[in-house]
């Protein structure tokens, strides 16, 4: 399929991505809320579940160098696509954007029916089950960030995608100031300054703070999922709002990074 965008929709697409970028800020007060009860949690928080916790260092690590178990694979593109001739990222970077958007729709749908089992899953169990929770929810985000880049057109196979997509992770978790840098680096990921590139690269030791962050994130929320039973519900709602957001911000970016690059591949001159 060939395709179809025109520049005045793409410019009208891109200001609207813009503009959620510019709401993110709005967000600040509730993340720093969210925060403190962890503050309090550590001293209590048995020994096991830190532990647990501090393994998401190496396996995001694994992640960045080879995808370790949570690389998803170009093979499921005609499966997000049921009704179009669409094999390859090759084809996939040919349809138009609306039709990306409308595979990144279903499958964050999927997605959050997913998260939302696994979350009262392991939430039924209180404490005991919760260790178990964080490192599945990382894994689902994690591929749900991926098969957000296949459906954009774009290899997870590449280690700058995982550069990419652990970026998205930071975002999802940082405060207004932590938000704007990465914004800004993201925008410097397909240049060709390799200045800037090494600079991108250099920032992603931040992916240390992912983790910590991940963890306060969800602050308060998760507490009510340390309770037996009444786990369930909590997790299922934490969990499903968690992939939620993850996979909207992976839309906007990535769809940012499409339309930007068509914006420039095109024979006139950007508005």
């Amino acid at each position: 399929m060939q395709v179809t965008d025109s520049k005045q929709w793409l410019t009208e697409e891109l200001k609207k991505v813009e503009v959620w970028e510019k709401d993110q800020s709005d967000l600040w007060f509730w993340e720093k809320l969210g925060r403190l009860p962890f503050k309090f949690i550590d001293k209590w928080t048995p020994t096991f579940i830190q532990n647990k916790i501090g393994t998401l260092l190496d396996e995001l690590g694994q992640y960045i160098q080879s995808g370790g178990s949570y690389l998803s694979s170009s093979s499921k593109i005609p499966s997000y696509y049921p009704k179009l001739e669409v094999q390859t990222l090759e084809d996939v970077k040919q349809l138009p954007i609306s039709k990306m958007d409308n595979a990144v729709e279903g499958l964050t749908k999927n997605r959050k029916k997913i998260a939302t089992f696994q979350g009262a899953s392991t939430g039924i169990g209180g404490i005991f089950t919760f260790s178990i929770d964080i490192p599945l929810l990382l894994g689902l985000q994690l591929k749900t960030l991926q098969d957000i880049a296949i459906c954009y057109g774009y290899d997870p196979h590449d280690k700058k995608e995982r550069l990419f997509i652990v970026k998205c992770l930071q975002f999802i978790s940082a405060d207004i100031v932590g938000k704007r840098t990465i914004l800004t680096q993201l925008s410097m990921f397909d240049i060709q300054d390799e200045a800037a590139k090494r600079e991108v690269v250099s920032e992603i030791q931040g992916w240390r703070e992912v983790v910590f962050s991940y963890r306060d994130q969800f602050g308060w929320k998760k507490l009510f999922q340390m309770i037996p039973i009444a786990g369930l519900v909590f997790g299922a709602i934490v969990n499903r709002s968690a992939v939620n957001d993850i996979a909207e911000a992976g839309m906007m970016l990535y769809r940012k990074r499409r339309i930007v690059e068509r914006l420039g591949n095109s024979a006139d001159p950007i508005i």
